[in-house]
């Protein structure tokens, strides 16, 4: 079995410098990829990497217009 690495609240909002409450609502509204675990949210870090990829490509797409 495979492990897989996730992040929590705190480590998404240092890297996207935002507020962890902010994290916690986009996750809550389905707007990031998460999970929660005995109640706590955690995210994968694989799927945050290519959310971000998603996030960046769309944003360049749209200023291309």
């Amino acid at each position: 079995m495979q492990l897989i690495e996730t992040l929590t609240p705190s480590e998404i909002s240092r890297m996207l410098k935002i507020h962890p409450f902010t994290v916690t609502r986009l996750a809550r509204e389905g707007k990031i990829p998460a999970f929660k675990v005995g109640g706590i949210w955690r995210f994968r870090k694989d799927q945050f990497q290519q959310w971000i990829e998603r996030q960046s490509n769309g944003k360049r797409n749209k200023q291309r217009r």
